[in-house]
This record gives structure tokens, C-alpha cells and sequence, in this order.
């Protein structure tokens, strides 16, 4: 009897073991299941975060000048009702309009106001209109020696419209600007922007009319979208210019090139002075690989022509882009120049920059800029280096900047700079 309890209780023990081990066993494999599957999820999230940003670098980069300068016109034809603001967004406050507006791309220009301002005709011969306005201002503090100076600086300050015709291939601009700029009126500097575009050859844009030069890369560059609150020492002189006359565009997918015959004036000053040549050329040897190793562009232009005196400006351009780093070269030679002022001097200068993408609205950057404004005169160089941050709220759109420039002059006082600028575009 005894040896029977005994054995019953034996039992008991063991199968209560058994249960115990197997229980432990299942809550363990029930656990480990939970921890991968958490895993799992975070892995797929970090993914999806990895791909989202890589595809918005690679939306958000452009080869050139021109994807830069003519994107104003890439939603003009765009007639689509669906993407218009429904009537309750209409009603919402302007402010809360703004606020909701997604703009993150920072390598061409957007505008707060774009639907607002942007008006289409039933009637008539236009098709479409977009007005629009920009105004960046800089907060100068300079140190030179033991002088102190502070400036508020209008960087730009311009307002335009930009039209589609019925046709669907005729666009046309008008720009104004009404900062007053050193030795010109009010007046010649007033109108910048005034052309009409024919896109009717495939890849191709014919402007007529008073247009941006292409004179050397950042020289060409938009103001909207100028990486530093200043431009280099070679665009400050050679470049930043309009003119009048007839200019060729040509984009393919591994080059593109700018081909104008202009009146030499500048801001209308003279009624025609001489003529002028301006040509671009970019090649771009990985424009068929989908910024898969980056994006690569060497180029070179020439800009020659008279106005009172013989000038010839040639530049050499280089650049490369992958995922969040970007550097790039560009080096000038003038024997005479026809920029913001007309020279007879031999000058040249070169710069170059590198920045990174800290996040997608937190852009870091530095350049060294050499300008030698006379060869024929030895230690008269000026060298600026510059360290910034760029951090743009809503793209270009609202846009904050800070600069820290330190001059290296060799005939004249070192000096140093900060530049605090607010860029919107309405």
C-alpha cells in the first residue's frame, strides 16, 4: 500500500516536471517569437526610412543651370483639377495654407503662394499665369583691423510673372527688380527678366528677349538658389548678368549646352554697343544610370564679344554629387571682362565647395575663393574662406542663412564676416 502511494506520488511529481518544462519551453519560444517579430518591424522601418530619404536626395538633385533656371515653367501645363485645393482648404486661413504646404526640395526654386497666385484664363490667348515675389535679406557684421561695422544688406528684392500660352509651346517671363544697384539708375536696372520661350523642338528652348548669361556656372545661377548668402569672387565680377538678345537651350540626358548671340549692353545703359557671344556646354557621363554612382558633370563656357573695348571670359567647370555629399570646382579667365562693371584687366579666380546634408533641411557647406583682379600686377590676390549653414523651413521657399567669411588679402587688411540672411519666395 505504502509502495503504491509511493509510486502515485511519483507519478504526480514527474508529470508536474514534465508540464513545468513545457510550459517554460512554449512562454520562451512565445517570447523569443515576440522579440524577432519586434525586430523584424524595426528593420522594415529603417529600410523604408533609408529608401525614402535615398529617393528624395535623388528627386532633389539637378545636373545643371537649366533643370534649375527654367523648372518655374514645369507646372504651368499641368491642368489636372484633382490637385487643386479642395473648398475646404480654401477656407482655411493663409497662414494654415502655408504652414501645410510640403516643399523640401532645396536645387531649384518654390514659391508659399504658388496656387494662390497662379490664375487660369478661359478666354483669351494665355493659358496660365503665375505671379510671384522674392526678397532675401542679409545682417552684416564685419571686423577689420580694430573697426566694427554692421549692415543690413538686401540681397535680392524682385517680383515677376511667368505665362503659358494656348499654344502649349510658347512661355513667356517678366522680372523685375527693385534693389537699386552702384553706377546705374533705378530705371536700367528695373526690368531683368523680360523673354519668350518656344519649347517646340524636342530638348530644345529658343529665348527671345533680355535673359540670365550664362557666364561661367554660378555666374548663371539663379539667385533663389545660391548656396552662400554671396556669390564667388569670379560670379560677383564676371557674371550675374542679362542680355539682350537670342539664346539657344539644349537638354539631353548626358549633355546639355546654352548657345546666345546678345547685344553687349548691360541694364540698358547703351542702346547697342557691339555684339557679344555666350556659350555652355555641360557633359554629363552618368545622366543614363539614374544617380545610381552619383551625379558627374564637367563643363566649360566662353563669353567674347565688345563694348568699347574687346573682352573674352573662359571658364572650365567641374562636379559631383553622390547621396549626401556634393563638391565642385570652377576656375575663369578674363583678358577684359563685361559683368556688373566693364574691365580691360587680364583677371582670373577660382573657387571651390564642398557641403553635406546633415538632414534633409539642414544643409552644411564650405568654399575657398581665390580672385586675382590684375596678372599683370603681382601680390594683389584676394582670398575668401567661407563656412555656412543653410537650413531651409520650407525648401527654397523660406529659407534661413548663416555665413562666416574670413578675407585673405594680400595688398590690403585681412577682415572677418558674419552673415545672418532670411530668404522667402511668395
Amino acid at each position: 500500500m505504502l509502495t503504491l502511494i509511493n509510486v502515485n506520488i511519483f507519478k504526480k511529481i514527474t508529470i508536474g516536471l514534465i508540464l513545468i518544462v513545457l510550459g517554460t519551453s512554449a512562454y520562451a519560444d512565445k517570447k523569443d517569437d515576440v522579440i524577432h517579430l519586434d525586430v523584424t518591424k524595426t528593420e522594415i522601418e529603417l529600410n523604408e526610412q533609408k529608401i525614402e530619404e535615398q529617393e528624395f536626395i535623388k528627386n532633389d538633385s539637378v545636373n545643371d543651370n537649366i533643370d534649375t533656371e527654367f523648372s518655374i515653367f514645369n507646372d504651368l501645363l499641368d491642368r489636372n483639377k484633382d490637385k487643386d485645393h479642395p473648398f475646404k482648404i480654401e477656407e482655411e486661413s493663409l497662414f494654415g495654407r502655408i504652414y501645410q504646404k510640403k516643399l523640401e526640395r532645396t536645387s531649384i526654386p518654390s514659391f508659399l503662394l504658388k496656387e494662390e497666385l497662379t490664375h487660369d484664363f478661359k478666354k483669351g490667348p494665355i493659358d496660365r499665369m503665375q505671379f510671384y515675389a522674392g526678397y532675401q535679406g542679409n545682417m552684416k557684421f564685419d571686423f577689420t583691423g580694430s573697426d566694427y561695422d554692421t549692415a543690413y544688406d538686401t540681397g535680392f528684392l524682385t517680383a515677376g510673372v511667368i505665362g503659358d500660352f494656348n499654344d502649349k509651346d510658347t512661355d513667356f517671363k517678366l522680372q523685375l527688380n527693385f534693389k537699386k544697384g552702384e553706377n546705374r539708375s533705378y530705371l536700367q536696372g528695373l526690368v531683368t527678366d523680360a523673354y519668350i520661350m518656344s519649347t517646340k523642338i524636342p530638348h530644345h528652348k529658343v529665348i527671345i528677349g533680355n535673359s540670365r548669361n550664362q557666364i561661367g556656372f554660378e555666374g548663371g545661377m539663379s539667385s533663389f538658389v545660391l548656396p552662400f548668402a554671396m556669390r564667388s569672387q569670379i560670379a560677383r565680377n564676371f557674371g550675374n548678368t542679362r542680355a539682350l538678345g537670342v539664346r539657344v537651350v539644349g537638354d539631353y540626358s548626358l549633355a546639355d549646352y546654352s548657345l546666345a548671340f546678345n547685344s553687349s549692353q548691360r541694364y540698358f545703359k547703351d542702346f547697342f554697343p557691339g555684339v557679344e557671344f555666350t556659350g555652355w556646354v555641360n557633359l554629363k557621363p552618368l545622366g543614363k544610370t539614374d544617380g545610381k554612382y552619383g551625379n558627374f558633370v564637367i563643363g566649360g563656357g566662353l563669353n567674347a564679344g565688345h563694348n568699347k573695348t574687346d573682352y573674352t571670359v573662359a571658364s572650365a567647370y567641374a562636379s559631383y554629387a553622390y547621396k549626401k555629399f556634393k563638391a565642385d570646382f570652377e576656375y575663369q579667365i578674363a583678358d577684359g571682362y563685361n559683368g556688373t562693371y566693364r574691365s580691360t584687366d587680364k583677371a582670373a579666380g577660382f573657387y571651390t565647395t564642398l557641403s553635406y546634408r546633415l538632414t534633409k533641411r539642414l544643409h552644411i557647406l564650405a568654399r575657398y575663393d581665390q580672385f586675382d583682379p590684375n596678372r599683370d600686377i603681382a601680390n594683389n590676390k584676394s582670398r575668401e574662406y567661407t563656412v555656412g549653414l543653410n537650413y531651409f523651413l520650407k525648401g527654397q521657399a523660406l529659407r534661413l542663412i548663416l555665413n562666416y567669411v574670413f578675407c585673405d588679402r594680400e595688398n590690403g587688411q585681412d577682415s572677418h564676416r558674419i552673415i545672418i540672411g532670411t530668404q522667402i519666395l511668395l
